[in-house]
């Protein structure tokens, strides 16, 4: 969980807060009327040490950790840095739940049937929510140790202790947490890789994540999110059922098919009846199919006005707590729900597209490599490389700027660009 993106701590808005940073690492403190310069690098790492050695961490570790590491300064102009593509909520969710993650994912279910068989024993969470995690944090770990996209975590996490003020109890604590992984031999420095922000591995853990929600589950007497991903799975299910409160034998909602004249007022987010009295209300599932736990108490919401509506209950809140903001909770549940066979929603949201298949995709990928414009590779992924090869032709074409690789897009590469 990437506190860059919610927020902290923990999942973790896993999103941006502005943050003053000075120039490099020029910060300056007021000192008796006068301003003086703040400490150097060198100076706060041998006076942050004494700290480090109270909470826990061995003074051979920190040695060997901290002496003569390089502070990633370039972390605070990733701190700073506004998204760089605005997302409708429904590009958002085609996003993630994209084809290539549907598909691949079922095949992961497959091939991982029997530790997900073994997670759901163990902490009765359902495997697809736990897949759809996988899926959305690293594509199944196939970016985890991609240099391209993570970066050593130490030395991003020891440049916001030292250079960040307005979050620097947080991050020296982080950074605390990471040494004491390396203390415990669960990581090695050059192999603890992620996001600027510190979060790694499979499931996407922030260090606190991984010493306390971490769990050995292939027995090979350390935690880690890397390797296997027996423990970063596990870690990710005793996640939502500790933090989160998952239920078991619960559904985390469904969309819902609001009568004709409905009173609005009732989607207030925050009110919760059971299913059986929305359905006095004159509520249905969008599917058409019966509520199947009459009596569970969910919550009325329509995101965005003349889109699809949802009924949702405590696991949908269980994922949220994972990364707090709704389009993320949002596109865990619904992954989950392709990936265990059922179909779109029902509704489309105001101004939205299909999902592109896969094909689709790897077709936007050609044409616009074919165009001069670098996607990266045609895998039917889209990341950063794609999305900017999008914008750079959306631009050139006088289209919409929001590097999205959808219907239009393609339609419009057809066409010759």
């Amino acid at each position: 969980m990437d506190a860059a993106r919610t927020g902290v701590p923990t999942a973790l808005t896993r999103r941006a807060f502005a943050v003053a940073v000075a120039a490099g690492l020029a910060a300056v403190l007021p000192v008796g009327g006068e301003v003086a310069a703040a400490p150097s690098f060198d100076q706060w790492r041998a006076s942050f040490r004494a700290k480090a050695l109270r909470r826990g961490v061995s003074g051979e570790t920190y040695d060997r950790v901290m002496t003569g590491l390089k502070p990633d300064t370039g972390v605070y102009a990733l701190q700073r840095a506004q998204p760089e593509f605005q997302e409708e909520l429904w590009q958002y969710l085609n996003r993630r739940v994209s084809d290539w993650r549907i598909v691949t994912g079922r095949q992961r279910a497959a091939e991982q049937r029997a530790l997900l068989d073994r997670i759901e024993r163990e902490y009765r969470v359902d495997r697809f929510i736990v897949l759809a995690l996988w899926g959305v944090e690293s594509s199944y770990g196939d970016v985890i140790d991609n240099r391209k996209y993570m970066r050593p975590v130490l030395p991003a996490l020891a440049a916001l202790a030292y250079g960040e003020p307005r979050r620097r109890a947080y991050w020296e604590q982080e950074l605390i947490n990471a040494l004491i992984i390396v203390d415990r031999g669960w990581g090695d420095p050059d192999q603890m890789i992620g996001s600027w922000a510190g979060a790694m591995g499979h499931t996407q853990w922030m260090p606190e994540v991984w010493l306390n929600m971490g769990v050995d589950f292939d027995g090979d007497g350390r935690i880690s999110p890397f390797g296997r991903p027996d423990d970063a799975l596990a870690g990710a299910a005793r996640y939502l059922l500790v933090r989160g409160k998952y239920a078991q034998g619960e559904a985390w909602g469904c969309e819902a098919r609001l009568p004709a004249g409905f009173n609005m007022r009732l989607a207030d987010r925050r009110t919760y009846r059971t299913y059986a009295k929305w359905a006095e209300l004159g509520v249905t599932r969008a599917d058409g199919a019966p509520f199947a736990h009459p009596g569970h108490q969910v919550r009325l919401t329509v995101p965005e006005p003349g889109g699809p509506a949802f009924l949702i209950g405590r696991n949908f809140q269980s994922v949220h707590a994972y990364n707090p903001a709704f389009s993320y909770a949002l596109s865990i549940v619904h992954l989950a729900d392709r990936l265990r066979g059922q179909g779109p929603f029902v509704q489309g949201f105001p101004g939205g597209e299909r999902t592109p298949t896969l094909a689709e995709v790897q077709e936007i990928q050609r044409r616009l490599t074919a165009a001069g414009f670098d996607t990266g590779g045609s895998d039917g992924r889209v990341g950063s490389t794609t999305m900017k090869a999008v914008a750079a032709f959306q631009r050139k074409a006088g289209m919409e700027v929001d590097g999205y690789a959808g219907l239009k897009v393609l339609a419009r590469l057809r066409q010759g660009g």
